[in-house]
């Protein structure tokens, strides 16, 4: 066939099966992708080619992933994140955003997604617990973290904070800080009390964000297996105190965390947390109330019960939260069952966070400022 058959015959065969069949989104771009191979990426190029990786097309199959993972890649993101980069249209992101809710649904209702052995499922938490509490923290508490070198980048590690604020949300809202800010998005398995697990709803979604049990076997299993363990010895004593004692640390138990550490030979990361005193500042505690309902105690509070549903807004608090210099175990690994070390070890803890919430209060001389 000459040029000007193909121009004519051909041209006409092709023209007449174009109106017969819908130009594919691949075929739309593929004078783009070609020059993207050859030739250096331009902004524009890339928003071309990310409508079509958006709806599932590899331009770089190559690379592994469609070339949306890999601009998520070149903007810090990881493959398959719904937040926008700079190349990014409006409508682009609202497309990816809704194709990833739409695609976690259909997961979430087959049944194909995995938990660990302590019900830990991390999608879920990856994508509805976490978004909230980073709202949370970032814009309603405005937090400050320091020290977020001194967690440990692999391998375990004990993380142990100071407990407050009347419901337990200093928790929830490390191990999202921690999540967020760790170099590898590391999770943050916690330990909770036995109430927490007797609560039928609030056990479930416990588990489902990484929690267990405060006992030593779970924790030395976490640490054995390399997780981070977070843990705050306080316990129901250190939530349940008045607003007058904020800031002055509770005793903290037997030490059954520095066993567990000790068993490991795993490093101990204290962590202050400043801000949580002030979310719901209980001014009073009706024990008789809270024997009643077999709770530890009954807050009242500047705006519960007065207010009913609404006192379970939190206080606009300014929160400050700094790791500390991690307390090495792995050369005390046979003495995790004299009391003496023990003591002495968890001790030292407690004083290190002491001493840690007292400089901090020192930076926010305004607990609800800037």
């Amino acid at each position: 066939m000459t040029g000007d058959d193909r121009r004519t015959g051909g041209g006409d065969g092709e023209a007449a099966g174009a109106r017969h069949e819908p130009e594919t989104a691949e075929a739309r771009h593929e004078p783009e992708i070609a020059r993207a191979r050859h030739e250096p990426e331009s902004v524009e190029v890339r928003r071309g080619l990310e409508g079509v990786a958006g709806r599932g097309y590899s331009a770089f199959p190559e690379d592994g992933g469609t070339e949306l993972d890999r601009l998520a890649r070149q903007n810090g993101h990881r493959p398959g994140s719904t937040e926008p980069t700079v190349a990014d249209h409006p409508g682009d992101v609202w497309d990816r955003r809704v194709a990833a809710g739409l695609a976690f649904l259909r997961r979430r209702l087959s049944g194909e997604y995995e938990v660990d052995e302590f019900g830990f499922d991390p999608e879920l938490t990856d994508q509805v617990f976490h978004p909230v509490l980073r709202r949370l923290y970032r814009d309603w508490f405005r937090t400050e973290v320091f020290g977020v070198h001194h967690l440990p980048v692999d391998g375990a590690g004990l993380v142990v904070g100071n407990h407050s604020g009347t419901v337990a949300m200093d928790a929830l809202v490390l191990a999202a800080v921690l999540h967020d800010r760790h170099p590898k998005h590391r999770y943050l398995r916690l330990l909770g009390a036995d109430l927490v697990f007797r609560v039928p709803v609030v056990s479930e979604l416990v588990r489902k964000t990484g929690g267990t049990v405060a006992c030593n076997p779970d924790a030395e299993r976490l640490l054995g297996q390399g997780e981070l363990v977070g843990v705050f010895p306080e316990g129901f004593k250190g939530v349940g105190k008045l607003y007058a004692d904020r800031y002055k640390l509770q005793r903290f138990g037997r030490g059954g965390f520095v066993s567990a550490a000790l068993r490991t030979g795993t490093p101990i990361v204290p962590v202050a947390i400043v801000g949580a005193e002030e979310t719901y500042p209980m001014l009073a505690d009706i024990k008789p109330l809270a024997r009643l309902l077999k709770l530890p105690y009954f807050p009242v509070t500047p705006t519960f019960p007065w207010l009913g549903p609404l006192g379970a807004v939190p206080l606009p608090s300014k929160w400050l939260i700094e790791f500390c210099p991690p307390i090495p175990t792995d050369h005390l690994v046979d003495s995790a069952d004299d009391p003496l070390v023990v003591f002495n070890l968890a001790d030292q803890v407690r004083e290190t966070i002491q001493q840690t919430l007292h400089q901090l209060l020192e930076k926010r001389p305004d607990p609800f400022g800037p």
